[in-house]
């Protein structure tokens, strides 16, 4: 069993569901510096109150409950899948909030929201959470030039990072947060690596990614830097391939890729190469 104080563990979920359950879906960008920048979602999806339980919400990597001001609830407890215990909280003199941190370690399902006086259960609620992260986009600075290449980069050797690097837009579709901890280029780039140096985004291990969030993750694997030995180069002529862009989530340890065609052409160096990439 979990402590009843304590985070989330590796393996603990939450989700909304039925006729008397009320969800709310808002999401942050938790990750280091220089990671990665994040598009906020700007609605979020409720359902029914649950009695005096009148909001319960996925807030970054949080489960935030709320009671009306007039009930007579003193603790809220909620419970696992499993029906075990996840955790309580007693509410505090005037409070009507509580909170409990769920991070990036859960499995998706069904929690509930028990309310209590006493011993007696005042009213139930319940939620969902299920995170679904999607590859966007993938561009490069030649292309998107936009983006704060010299904010993540940085002065020292910005200009071969910034026509090195790339940059991968991500969007969770999910009702719940997630965390991409790899980030790989396969295939047709010209310097493809199936096992990055850490976790081959720039200056961090992990991206959080809520719940309608467009996040951009910056690489750290050069990939389309300097051709190697296995990978596809530019020529004056042009030459025509389809790399794959592959992130690794910590919820689900899925697997999450994405092909795109591109064309190498202008130049016989990447340096000066012009770099078409549309969706395959």
């Amino acid at each position: 069993m979990i402590p009843t104080d304590s985070p989330i563990d590796r393996r603990t979920v939450l989700r909304t569901v039925g006729g008397a359950a009320l969800a709310s879906v808002a999401g942050c960008l938790d990750g280091s510096r220089n990671s990665g920048t994040t598009t906020p979602d700007q609605t979020s999806a409720t359902t029914e109150r649950a009695g005096p339980l009148s909001r319960i919400a996925v807030e970054g990597q949080a489960i935030v409950v709320e009671v009306d001001a007039d009930a007579p609830v003193e603790q809220v407890n909620l419970i696992q899948p499993n029906g075990e215990l996840f955790g309580k909280r007693g509410l505090a003199a005037g409070a009507r909030q509580v909170s409990f941190e769920i991070g990036t370690a859960y499995e998706p399902g069904e929690f509930r929201v028990v309310a209590l006086d006493g011993d007696e259960t005042v009213a139930e609620g319940s939620l969902e959470i299920s995170p679904q992260i999607e590859i966007q986009d993938v561009g490069l600075f030649r292309n998107v030039p936009d983006k704060p290449w010299d904010e993540v980069y940085g002065d020292t050797e910005t200009d071969r990072l910034k026509n090195g690097e790339a940059v991968v837009t991500v969007e969770n579709h999910g009702t719940g947060p997630d965390a991409v901890v790899e980030l790989i280029f396969a295939e047709d780039v010209p310097n493809p690596i199936s096992d990055p140096r850490g976790s081959g985004m720039y200056e961090t291990e992990q991206v959080v990614v809520a719940p309608g969030e467009t996040v951009d993750l910056f690489s750290n694997s050069f990939p389309f830097g300097s051709e190697s030995e296995k990978g596809m180069g530019c020529s004056s002529e042009g030459n025509s391939g389809q790399f794959r862009t592959i992130i690794e989530t910590r919820v689900n340890a899925d697997q999450v890729s994405k092909s795109f065609d591109v064309t190498y052409s202008g130049s016989s160096s990447m340096s000066e190469c012009e770099v078409t990439i549309t969706e395959a």
